[in-house]
C-alpha cells in the first residue's frame, strides 16, 4: 500500500499539472467497493469547481475545490479524497490516451485533460468531505512535528512501539516500510513498549522517521508493488531500504541475518544487533 512519500510524490505531481484547472464534468464507473461517498454527490460536489491545490493528508490524496480561481474568499469548503488502497493510480492523461483497464473515476478538465483513478483490486477509495479550512486528517503530520510533541505523542502508550508509529490516529501516513526502516535507523526494536522508550531514544526516532520520509519523498517513494507516479514512473527509495523485504538477509550495517516477526499483526524486519 502506498504510504507517506509514495502518497506525496503523487499529490505533488497531480498539484503541478492541474492546479488552477476547472473540472467540467466528472464520470465513474459505478463500482462500490471504490466509493465512500455517492457517486451522485462526488460528481454535483466537483463539477464546475476550480481545482485550488492537490496536497497529501496522511496517506491520502486531498484536492482543495474553489467556486472561483480569483476570489479567495469563497470556499467551498469542499475537498476531494483519493485513498489509493493496495493498487490505486492517480494520472494525469490526454484524452486520446486509451482509457486503462480498471478506471473508476475520470474528471474532465477545461483545458482538455483528464485526472484518471485507476485501481485494479479496489482498495482504493474515493470521497468528498466538507471542510471549512481544509481536510487534516485523523492524526498529526509525522514530517512536521517537533521533536518534543514526537516525544509526548508516546507518553504512556503500551503498545509496542511499531504498532504505534502504524497507528493512524497517532501519526498520520506512515505504513510498514518507513516504521522498519526508522526504527532500524534509531537503533530501536520494533517490540519494544512505545511508552518505555528513553527521550534519548525518541530523539533519535523523530530524527530517522523525518530524515527517511524525506529522502523518500526525495527519490520518488518506493515501488514495491504497483505504486508509479502521476506520469506513470516509478519510485526509487526500495533500493536503498536497510531491512524492509530483506529477511534472511545480511544486514549491510554488522552482517548480522536480519529477522523477520509480526507486530500489531504486521510483518516486520529488523536486524537483532543494530537494535536493541
Amino acid at each position: 500500500m502506498p504510504e507517506l512519500p509514495e502518497v506525496e510524490t503523487v499529490a505533488n505531481g497531480v498539484h503541478a499539472r492541474v492546479a488552477g484547472q476547472r473540472i467540467v464534468s466528472v464520470w465513474t464507473s459505478g463500482k462500490p467497493q471504490t466509493f465512500k461517498s455517492p457517486e451522485s454527490e462526488i460528481a454535483e460536489t466537483l463539477t464546475g469547481k476550480w481545482i485550488e491545490r492537490v496536497r497529501r493528508v496522511g496517506k491520502s490524496i486531498v484536492m482543495d475545490l474553489r467556486e472561483s480561481p480569483r476570489n479567495k474568499k469563497i470556499d467551498t469548503g469542499a475537498q476531494f479524497l483519493v485513498h489509493l488502497g493496495m493498487t490505486g493510480r492517480l494520472l494525469v492523461s490526454q484524452p486520446e490516451v486509451p482509457l486503462p483497464p480498471h478506471t473508476h473515476a475520470v474528471l474532465s478538465l477545461a483545458d482538455g485533460r483528464e485526472v484518471r483513478f485507476v485501481d485494479a483490486r479496489r482498495f482504493g477509495r474515493l470521497s468528498v468531505v466538507k471542510q471549512i479550512g481544509g481536510y487534516i486528517g485523523p492524526g498529526v503530520e509525522p514530517t512536521t512535528i517537533s521533536a518534543e510533541e514526537f516525544s509526548t505523542l508516546f507518553k504512556g502508550r503500551k503498545l509496542a512501539i511499531k504498532a504505534a508509529l502504524l497507528n493512524q490516529s497517532i501519526l498520520h501516513g506512515v505504513g510498514n516500510i518507513y516504521a522498519d526502516e526508522s526504527l532500524f535507523r534509531a537503533g530501536i526494536r520494533p517490540r519494544k513498549q512505545a511508552g518505555k522508550l528513553t527521550h534519548a531514544e525518541l530523539a533519535r526516532l523523530h530524527e530517522a522517521l523525518q530524515a527517511v520520509l524525506a529522502h523518500a519523498i526525495k527519490l520518488g517513494g518506493s515501488s514495491v508493488s504497483d505504486y508509479v507516479d502521476a506520469d506513470g514512473v516509478a519510485g526509487f527509495f526500495q533500493l536503498e531500504h536497510k531491512v524492509y523485504g530483506r529477511a534472511g538477509e545480511l544486514c549491510s550495517d554488522c552482517g548480522t541475518a536480519l529477522k523477520k516477526i509480526v507486530v500489531g499483526g504486521r510483518t516486520t524486519v529488523y536486524c537483532p544487533k543494530c537494535q536493541s
